[in-house]
């Protein structure tokens, strides 16, 4: 049974004034677990989130989803630095737990997100309790950190603490292959990293429950099989990375994993 959600719209976060959403599960009677969830390529688009920010929501995590700006001088470093920093500071106001954070991203979001857990000195030397990498490509310089993430791990770096990384993507994926996934996927393994990989049946949008219209120009609700099923599963791999075990059955998606848990 789904939790009821409420969802606080429109707060402002940080120096620069960004606007973030908050989606909370109701009548929690104990601090809960967190996901920052950042999207991607499109300036300002955390409402491209909001299908698969209240799935996970309704099972049982408090999710944070900012706007940032990609094309902003500093490539949104600014203002992802900020999200993390307001999240870290604001939980208790939210029904979180600061001990239980884990930092998520949608494809450009993804590789920003993994490269926080991979190369952290950005963002002085915070590490996410688990991060998620959703339809990302990690071959090219990450927005916070400006280091490649595959490159951060294949020279041994990000060792200590080992930060869990879960993978999720598309397996028709036109926008970003799913290779990318499965070679950081790799890298990670080679490195005794602990990962997981969940490949499901849907493309660069539908992994967030989401379809690209062209007519807008971005990404909005969809009700497609295939993405229903698809942002349903992003979302119980979203709560399980910090720790929430809710059941999710699929005929539509597979995993494979390794390293430590």
């Amino acid at each position: 049974m789904s939790t009821e959600v409420v969802v606080r719209t429109g707060l402002t976060y940080g120096a620069s004034c960004k606007l973030m959403d908050v989606y909370q599960p109701a009548g929690a009677s104990k601090p809960l677990p967190v996901v920052l969830l950042w999207h991607g390529r499109g300036p300002d688009e955390r409402d491209v989130l909001a299908p698969v920010a209240r799935a996970a929501a309704e099972l049982g995590v408090v999710v944070l989803v900012p706007d940032w700006r990609p094309d902003a001088p500093d490539g949104g470093l600014t203002h992802l630095r900020e999200s993390v920093v307001f999240a870290r500071q604001n939980l208790a106001d939210f029904g979180g737990d600061p001990e239980r954070i884990a930092l998520a991203g949608w494809s450009l979001g993804g590789k920003a997100a993994v490269a926080v857990a991979l190369n952290p000195t950005a963002f002085g030397n915070w590490r996410p309790q688990a991060v998620v990498g959703i339809a990302g490509a990690y071959g090219s310089a990450a927005p916070t950190t400006g280091t490649v993430p595959i490159d951060d791990v294949r020279m041994g770096g990000g060792l200590l603490p080992a930060v869990p990384v879960w993978l999720v993507h598309g397996t028709a994926d036109p926008v970003v292959d799913v290779e990318r996934s499965r070679e950081l996927r790799t890298a990670l393994e080679d490195q005794g990293r602990p990962v997981s990989l969940h490949e499901v049946a849907t493309d660069h949008a539908g992994v967030i429950m989401t379809e690209f219209v062209p007519e807008h120009d971005r990404c909005l609700p969809s009700t497609a099989d295939h993405a229903v099923e698809a942002g349903s599963r992003t979302a119980h791999i979203l709560a399980r990375a910090v720790g929430i075990t809710a059941q999710h059955s699929s005929s539509s998606s597979s995993s494979s994993s390794s390293g430590r848990s």
